[in-house]
């Protein structure tokens, strides 16, 4: 069986920025397990597999190791697809996923992706992951994810990783989060998963679910501009709206193909 394969890096303007994701588009669901085989053969955090379905395109998340419940770059990765490569004429797409109907509004060269809003609350963080980085966090809180705030992007760009201790917990399907007001936009940050094949994803759409809300409130606006500061950089362009956040971006191709498969 040939399927398509595409890779786009998302939330960035040019090739080798943001975060890569490869997207398969299929005519029906292949099993679960299948599916996982792909998303690790790929070897990018994730993989978004997607059925059209009438008005709605069914859209899933696959890591390496997991199903996601909410993925930012590769749902922005899937509408780039459909809008240039396979040329969907709709300037709003509406993906059912786990978490819900999700809404893409295409605008030129952005994708503004409507998501929940996720405020995060205190919490205490496993001594494992305390541990773990050479930098403490001022304030901890919890969503889906670790929030741990900081006071400045240095710490943020300085901050590094006790595998050995960080790997001790399983979070799935969340992860650890660090952020900072930023120098040249409103906030930074960046995301580690444990156990992981891959400890540090480059943009993190997802994390910005509960990023926006907090920093909406910490800073008193309700739009924001973001950097995920990892050494791929990713630019996101953020706006909190009640129970709901918007996130924009760009994203560009970086490569078509098809892979052969057995069912």
């Amino acid at each position: 069986m040939k399927l398509a394969l595409y890779q786009v890096d998302a939330f960035t303007d040019r090739i080798f920025g943001g975060n890569p994701a490869c997207v398969v588009p299929l005519e029906a669901w292949l099993s679960d397990d299948l599916l996982l085989k792909i998303a690790k053969e790929n070897a990018v955090a994730e993989t978004a597999f997607f059925v059209e379905l009438g008005d709605k395109i069914h859209l899933r998340w696959f890591t390496p190791e997991i199903e996601m419940d909410l993925c930012g770059h590769a749902t922005l990765a899937t509408a780039h697809c459909l809008k240039t490569i396979l040329d969907h004429k709709a300037e709003e797409l509406t993906f059912e996923t786990l978490s819900g109907d999700l809404k893409v509004r295409i605008e030129d060269d952005c994708y503004t992706m409507d998501f929940p809003s996720r405020m995060p609350v205190p919490a205490s963080l496993p001594e494992s992951i305390m541990k773990s980085l050479n930098i403490k966090p001022k304030e901890v809180l919890k969503s889906r994810d670790f929030i741990l705030v900081y006071e400045a992007e240095s710490e943020i760009r300085d901050i590094k990783i006790d595998r050995m201790l960080f790997d001790q917990i399983n979070l799935d399907p969340g992860g650890v989060v660090v952020t900072a007001p930023g120098e040249h936009c409103d906030f930074v940050s960046r995301f580690f998963t444990p156990q992981a094949s891959i400890l540090e994803d480059p943009v993190t759409g997802s994390a910005h679910c509960s990023l926006i809300p907090f920093w909406a409130e910490r800073l008193d606006k309700s739009k924001l501009n973001a950097l995920q500061v990892s050494e791929r950089l990713g630019q996101l362009v953020c706006e909190a709206k009640g129970d709901r956040v918007l996130i924009s971006g760009q994203a560009r191709t970086y490569s078509i193909g098809a892979i052969w498969i057995e069912k």
